[in-house]
């Protein structure tokens, strides 16, 4: 039997939408020509442009190596451009080329009509609840966890506590 608890699971929702609008984003997105994981890339570049790989493999919470391959792609194709770290010879920090600025204009355009999309049926003040909302557990979640130390072990049912 199904638990219907889970439907109103704020974790399950948050993973769920997520993945839906992944879903919906890559198929607005294939006309471009980019992945998503590409455009993960570019979108994290377009905000932290000039950052290393680990630094940015560290933002987008990926595998250096992934990270690397899909820098690799980008490169070859003509939307990023690898220069050497003025501080580290042995690093180099990623910049976005000119090739970026026109698609840059059309991916912003997709995600808001995905957006919108999501939202609809949402009076705007509520959309605006919403995402202020969002942002407080994000800042809740971002902040050093307060009640890891505090917490004791739970018991499992059948042990002895020990």
């Amino acid at each position: 039997m199904p638990d219907s608890t889970l439907d109103r699971s704020f974790g399950f929702i948050i993973h769920d939408v997520s993945r839906l609008l992944r879903k919906r984003f890559d198929r607005r997105a294939h006309s471009v020509g980019l992945t998503r994981a590409q455009w993960s890339v570019i979108a994290h570049l377009h905000r932290n442009e000039g950052v290393n790989q680990s630094t940015l493999a560290e933002l987008m919470d990926v595998q250096k190596i992934t990270l690397a391959r899909l820098v690799d792609r980008l490169e070859e194709d003509g939307w990023v451009q690898r220069r050497p770290d003025p501080d580290d010879r042995r690093a180099n920090r990623l910049y976005l080329t000119d090739k970026v600025a026109p698609m840059w204009g059309r991916m912003r355009e997709l995600a808001r009509d995905v957006f919108a999309e999501a939202l609809d049926g949402l009076p705007p003040v509520d959309q605006e609840r919403l995402i202020d909302w969002l942002l407080a557990v994000k800042r809740n979640l971002a902040a050093p966890d307060r009640g890891a130390a505090a917490l004791a072990p739970i018991p499992l049912p059948g042990s002895t506590g020990d």
